[in-house]
């Protein structure tokens, strides 16, 4: 059976929105609902946040989910036993994004088994060294139908964004700055650049910009200079604020003036 996120990037080119939340949080039991609301209100990706102790790339707001969901007794191991079942009324791609560290305690060949038993489609771990990545990971992450989604940054340079893009599948994640994640107003001309300069490469995997998307200025100049966009922190205080799956995703989406 073909991956999921490959069908998605075949299937529908432009405005792709992925949504981030982080598992365990504002509730430790809500991951599957989350799931399911957001699918049904027109969500055409997930990644699910594996909460940990140092989340280094994130922000304050993603931090602060990551210790409540801590605090609130989420683990990878928890996870990936309230996935179960979800597949059996999910259909679209689902993607588990974290740090290295809890995914090695679980082990990586453990991790992809229990990835693939419940229906995830691939992963994000922002800290992977990519020469890691292609000597140990990847084969086995490719042995059990699970892709491996790098992240390129402005500081990236050309010879090492066509080095990943040759040798990893899926999408490429763009982050819009080498900031932490967090909402922007808008993208400076600093960042357009970058922008267009990705556009000029031409790559083979498409691509999806993430990191200060939370308004419609900035997920449209998200969706004209890539297939789509990544929205974290927006969503996630709207549904600690809300604790309502259902009412994140429609202040969300009105944030973004998109419609159902």
């Amino acid at each position: 059976m073909e991956n999921r996120i490959t069908t998605l990037f075949k299937t529908k080119k432009k405005d792709i929105l992925s949504v981030y939340f982080c598992a365990g949080y504002p509730e430790v039991d809500n991951t599957a609902d989350v799931i399911r609301t957001l699918e049904r209100n027109g969500v055409d990706m997930l990644e699910i946040g594996i909460p940990f102790s140092d989340p280094m790339a994130d922000g304050p707001v993603i931090q602060e989910a990551s210790t409540q969901a801590l605090r609130n007794g989420m683990s990878l191991r928890k996870l990936f036993f309230r996935l179960q079942g979800v597949r059996d009324s999910v259909n679209i791609p689902l993607l588990l994004m974290g740090y290295l560290n809890p995914v090695m305690q679980y082990g990586f060949e453990n991790f992809c088994k229990s990835c693939r038993d419940v229906g995830i489609d691939g992963c994000i771990i922002p800290d992977l060294p990519f020469s890691d990545y292609l000597n140990e990971f990847k084969p086995i992450a490719e042995k059990y139908g699970i892709k491996v989604i790098m992240l390129i940054t402005p500081e990236t340079s050309d010879e090492r964004i066509r080095f990943i893009d040759e040798h990893t599948d899926g999408f490429i994640y763009m982050v819009s700055s080498a900031a932490t994640t967090g909402a922007q107003q808008s993208f400076d001309e600093r960042k357009q650049a970058y922008f267009r300069r990705i556009n000029a490469m031409s790559l083979r995997n498409p691509r999806m910009v993430g990191f200060g998307i939370s308004n419609k200025e900035t997920f449209r100049t998200a969706c004209d200079n890539a297939s789509g966009a990544i929205i974290g922190s927006k969503f996630v205080t709207l549904i600690g604020e809300s604790r309502s799956p259902e009412i994140a995703i429609k202040k969300l989406k009105e944030a973004l003036t998109m419609t159902e």
